[in-house]
């Protein structure tokens, strides 16, 4: 069985949920006005100082036009997911950028790997 390090993995949630308020475009006084709940208890969130119920990562999710399941993702060391974390994100930009970016990791992954 594998041991959770419950700390790490608050923070990594956290700084998901910050990541994607972000590219959406919201502040965490509107987020926390959408869910009913304090400005403070979304920042608690994104800082990791409290772990969210699935249903308010669920509600989250929805706010954010997400899956629920990208808010978790971006927190596995796994290298599959990790891949879709990377698939999204390259999405985002034209073929060139894309062409690039990817030289970019070969470049890493050459000079990183054993």
């Amino acid at each position: 069985m594998t041991d959770v390090n419950f700390e790490e993995l608050a923070k990594s949630v956290g700084k998901a949920i910050g990541r994607q308020r972000q590219q959406v475009g919201l502040t965490q006084e509107q987020v926390a006005e959408h869910l009913d709940i304090g400005m403070e208890a979304v920042s608690r969130m994104e800082r990791g100082k409290v772990v969210p119920t699935v249903v308010r990562l669920a509600q989250l999710a929805q706010l954010f036009g997400c899956e629920l399941a990208d808010l978790l993702r971006e927190t596995s060391n796994r290298p599959t997911e990790q891949s879709i974390v990377l698939s999204q994100q390259l999405a985002k930009l034209n073929a060139a950028d894309r062409e690039m970016v990817l030289e970019v990791v070969d470049k890493l992954v050459a000079r990183l790997a054993p």
